[in-house]
């Protein structure tokens, strides 16, 4: 897997100041990139670079475990918060990389463009540095909240099934990245997760009165099916 640190990333102008051989022969390419093209290995100075000129690590199975153990050891349950908090300033840093070279790449305004595209365009690096693939529905948009579906989360799936969901940088970094998009301060929750013995991992990202009432009912014992029903039928806490 791999980490993007949006503060270590070049200006997306500077397309040959990484040496990304690919790239400098096709600087306009648009479409969805292999492996060795979308990354440049700099072997001299032991540089991971991607397509847009950030700066990336590679991490271990072994270091998410030390991560999210290390946490419960010096915070206990608040490890989760903490993650979140995590991702959701990762997550608004992104959000600035993002436009910035999305404007640049596609040359029109994030604001005006299709929501499908720009969203396909933020995700894909995600999904190529490990992160998983992901389905968005934008269905329920309109009345405040919106579910994300995440394929072979990275955390989930190095934990294993623990019966419990572990997914919260994601959960946060959602929030961030959208809140930041929307100019509306929006918050996430993970309602089912591959370490809970689901298939896959579902998120309700939305506006907190749906997520207050998302979390409360998910502690009284609320399936996702649950709480989408409730969600779609109007109901909120009073």
């Amino acid at each position: 897997m791999v980490f993007t640190p949006a503060e270590t990333a070049a200006s997306p102008s500077s397309s040959g100041a990484s040496g990304h051989s690919f790239k400098q022969s096709y600087p306009h390419k648009l479409n969805h990139y292999r492996f060795e093209d979308f990354f440049s290995f700099n072997r001299e100075q032991g540089t991971i670079d991607d397509w847009h000129n950030s700066r990336n690590i590679l991490a271990s199975e072994d270091f998410i475990i030390a991560l999210i153990k290390g946490l419960e050891q010096e915070v206990g349950s608040a490890s989760s918060v903490v993650m979140y908090n995590i991702g959701h300033e990762w997550g608004k840093q992104d959000a600035v990389f993002f436009q910035n070279w999305f404007e640049a790449q596609f040359q029109q305004s994030l604001q005006k463009c299709r929501p499908s595209l720009a969203l396909e365009a933020w995700w894909w690096p995600f999904t190529s540095q490990g992160w998983g693939n992901w389905e968005v529905d934008l269905e329920n948009q309109k009345n405040g909240f919106m579910f994300i579906n995440i394929f072979d989360s990275a955390v989930a799936r190095t934990l294993g099934d623990v019966g419990k969901p572990v997914c919260h940088i994601y959960a946060g970094l959602f929030a961030g990245f959208f809140s930041h998009l929307v100019k509306k301060e929006l918050s996430c929750i993970e309602t089912q997760c591959y370490a809970m013995g689901e298939t896959y991992c579902k998120f309700l990202l939305g506006k907190q009165d749906r997520i207050d009432a998302a979390t409360f009912w998910q502690n009284e014992g609320a399936t996702t099916r649950d709480i989408e029903t409730r969600l779609h039928n109007g109901e909120y806490l009073e």
